[in-house]
């Protein structure tokens, strides 16, 4: 049977099972029809005393993950925030040149903020967000006040813990249940709790007509081509350092201390971005799903 169900029905659990307290922010589904034919999609949130607050925070998420990896850590916020489905991920449309890489991206996340914010961001993006971030903050500075990377850089080494997410994707593209799809995000140490791996997939993943479960991202299905660490490698290829140069609202990287960056891949960081803050977390590479909470709090100090 094709999913029918409302996307934001998880709250309550999450928020009960994260310690979040009060009235819970307000979301709602937004697309906005690009210029060649695409849809980009997002979730707007806001406080549940300000319901028309328009967003403060946008974040971006990582490959192979979608705007609902951020729920928890915008609860935790408390600020008005969108949180974007990129381009080949989400409710927003695959791209037929499988251009996945920043610079490709950027100018749609812009395009959205345009649309549905009013005042320069907090910019906050995770793994391949993360590089997208930097490269919309280079290009669209009037768009962003801070940038926020979350556990990537551009010299990353593929040989060595990011490697994990290439073998992640080379799955099947087709699995007879989500059951299956959890016990493999659980099987890499993705996902977080058992709850929370549940409740990402479910919201990840579609059923279709013929009955298999499939996930939204278009990555999945790259995945499976000769070389399944391409798509991967053509987002690591792109001009990040140059990007990061560029920016000139303040920068901080927050690194898991056993996330894919290293601490020599830090200390680069550091040394090619001087004037950069870097947070280290207990926590592996997605934050936003091990560490909501706090990575909200870390978040909620960033003023304009």
């Amino acid at each position: 049977m094709i999913d029918d169900f409302d996307e934001f029905s998880f709250l309550p659990a999450q928020a009960a099972e994260n310690g979040i307290d009060g009235p819970l922010a307000v979301g709602e589904r937004v697309n906005l029809a690009l210029p060649d034919g695409r849809t980009l999609s997002a979730l707007r949130w806001a406080p549940a005393s300000t319901p028309h607050a328009l967003p403060e925070v946008t974040f971006l998420h990582g490959a192979g993950l979608n705007a609902h990896t951020w729920d928890t850590t915008v609860l935790a916020l408390g600020r008005p925030a969108l949180a974007i489905d990129l381009p080949g991920h989400g409710d927003s449309s695959w791209r037929d040149d499988l251009a996945y890489v920043a610079s490709v991206l950027a100018p749609d996340a812009a395009a959205g903020m345009r649309a549905w914010t009013d005042r320069p961001q907090l910019l906050v993006g995770q793994s391949l967000g993360g590089l997208t971030a930097a490269a919309l903050a280079a290009s669209f500075p009037d768009l962003v006040h801070s940038l926020v990377v979350i556990d990537i850089t551009p010299g990353i080494d593929l040989t060595g813990n990011a490697a994990q997410i290439a073998q992640f994707f080379a799955g099947p593209t087709d699995w007879a249940s989500r059951d299956e799809l959890v016990e493999r995000a659980l099987s890499f140490g993705l996902g977080g709790s058992c709850a929370a791996a549940e409740r990402g997939v479910f919201l990840n993943s579609r059923v279709r007509a013929d009955g298999r479960v499939e996930w939204k991202h278009h990555f999945a299905h790259l995945a499976s081509a000769p070389s399944p660490h391409a798509p991967v490698a053509a987002v690591l290829a792109d001009s990040g350092w140059d990007d990061l140069d560029a920016v000139t609202a303040p920068v901080t990287l927050i690194r898991g201390d056993h996330g894919y960056v290293t601490d020599d891949e830090a200390a680069d960081f550091v040394r090619r971005v001087p004037d950069a803050e870097v947070v280290v977390v207990p926590t592996g590479h997605n934050v936003q799903e091990e560490r909501p909470v706090e990575l909200g709090r870390l978040l909620a100090g960033h003023q304009e």
